[in-house]
């Protein structure tokens, strides 16, 4: 699925969001930050953060945003069925944490998922308190929470959050 770069200016600062290659040598360092944290946070059996390998399939594209070149963030938009996505590997450099990076991003993978077709969108997030800002980012977002998706199971240390993404109507005749 092929994305376009997107700049825009928030703030007075001019950003991109573009797909990437999760081997370019920094998204690949934030992106193994992410999941050594992620593992260290949580039990072996409760940690759905994925590797770059993991990332580098055809059915999850990955976008950075930057600013003047340098790598602010990541996230990711996998597809689980042809009208449903996930999210996943939200993550913003420790510097650029409490600029909106995050829902910078959260907003853009919503728009891509929109222009996809999806119908819905699901993520798996952390029950800890670490995870709190996330989920009131997600909630903010139209997020609620429901049960466990695909292959997830009950589990105290992950909350399950979707949001229904409305299909346009057709215009009036």
């Amino acid at each position: 699925m092929t994305e376009s770069p997107r700049t825009f200016t928030y703030g007075q600062i001019e950003y991109t969001i573009a797909p990437e290659n999760v081997r370019q040598s920094d998204v690949q360092a934030l992106v193994e930050e992410h999941l050594q944290e992620m593992v260290a946070m949580s039990a072996p059996e409760t940690s759905f953060a994925l590797s770059a390998d993991q990332l580098a399939v055809p059915h999850i594209t990955l976008f950075a945003i930057r600013r003047g070149g340098e790598l602010l963030g990541c996230g990711a938009l996998k597809e689980l069925d042809a009208q449903t996505g996930e999210l996943k590997t939200m993550r913003t450099v420790a510097h650029a944490r409490g600029l909106g990076i995050g829902g910078l991003m959260l907003d853009h993978l919503i728009g891509v998922a929109r222009r996809r077709g999806y119908t819905r969108v699901y993520l798996e997030t952390g029950s800890e308190d670490h995870f709190g800002p996330a989920r009131a980012m997600y909630a903010g977002r139209g997020f609620r929470h429901c049960g466990p998706f695909g292959d997830y199971k009950v589990d105290p240390h992950s909350v399950f959050m979707v949001v229904d993404l409305p299909r346009a109507s057709a215009a009036p005749q």
